[in-house]
Formats: C-alpha cells, structure tokens, sequence
C-alpha cells in the first residue's frame, strides 16, 4: 500500500462516525433546529438591544445541542448522561453570571437578569434538539419568546389598570403584594 492511499484511507476512517444517510440527518436536524430557535430567541434579543444576540444565542443552542449529541452517539448510558448534563447547566451558568452587573447598594441595579435567565433557557431548548427532543425544543422556544415579547406587555398593562410598581419612598402600588401589606386607598 502506497503512502498516500494509507493517508487517503486514514482520512477516510477518521471521517467515518457518521454510519449511515439517516443518523446524518438525525445530526443536521437536530443541529440547525438549534441554530434556528436559538437564532429566534437572540434576535428577539437583540431587536431589544440587549447584548446577548443572536450570534450568542445560537452559538449556546448548538452548543448545548453538541454536548449531549456527542455522548448520544458514542452510547453513553442515561446516568452518564445525567452528568454530561449537570456539567452543561453548571457551565452555562457560569457564562450567564458573566453577563449580571449589579450597580450601587440598590437591588433595583441589577442589570441582565434576563439576559442570563434566556440564555440558560436557550441551553435547555439546544440540550432538547440534542437529545431528539424536537416538539419539546420548539415549544419551549415558542413560550420563551411569549415570555420574553408579550409579558413586558401584559405587565404594561397590569401596571396602567394598578398602577406602578413602587419605588424606592414607598409610594406606588405593586402588582403583587406581599401579604403584610395594606392595599392601597
């Protein structure tokens, strides 16, 4: 056997994890269905301005959609899985604590909760196209960006019918109140 047909059939071994045309497609769909809804989810994001977009967003769900892939395909066992998985979340977390900034003593300074929690929330929706859980993915982007779209606007409008959440002086009412507090008159 010549050098470069050894070379040639060594390439073609190390290319070789994909058996067949439908695990292919299995690793396609479940792939670009992360990108797709992780694409939906930053630009969402990013139409708000927020800095976490859709290049961010994307590259979590395919990542988290690769981390459990791999491992699928290798013939991992569930308990194995199970921790693949709790490395995952521990990992994203400590990307979404990189994008909170808490400003001054006041606990209303903090900025990119949101940001942090959608960014988890994308994790999970690429961990679900991962492991082939496609209707599960889907649904879960579709009420992620209910949450992330309309709520502010339910909120809005809660907030015009009750008034504004109070401030700092104890003046406004609260949408939600705890339960030692008087209503407002």
């Amino acid at each position: 056997m010549s050098l470069i047909a050894e070379v040639l059939d060594t390439i073609a071994a190390e290319f070789s994890d994909v058996g067949d045309v439908a695990q292919l497609t299995r690793i396609v769909v479940r792939l670009m269905l992360a990108a797709v809804l992780g694409f939906i989810l930053g630009f969402e994001r990013e139409q708000q301005g927020k800095a976490a977009g859709v290049r961010t967003h994307m590259l979590v769900a395919i990542g988290s959609a690769m981390f459990v892939l791999i491992p699928q395909q290798t013939g991992i066992v569930p308990a194995d899985m199970s921790r693949v998985i709790q490395g995952l979340v521990a990992g994203v977390g400590f990307l979404c604590a990189g994008t909170i900034l808490k400003q001054g003593r006041d606990e209303h300074q903090v900025q990119g909760l949101t940001t942090a929690a959608g960014l988890w929330m994308t994790a999970a929706i690429g961990m679900a196209c991962g492991l082939g859980r496609e209707v599960t993915a889907v649904l879960s982007a579709l009420l992620a960006l209910a949450v992330l779209a309309l709520v502010p606007r339910l909120v809005n409008l809660v907030e015009r019918m009750v008034g504004p959440p109070r401030n700092g002086d104890g003046k406004g009412a609260r949408v939600i109140a705890s339960p030692d507090e008087k209503p407002p008159h």
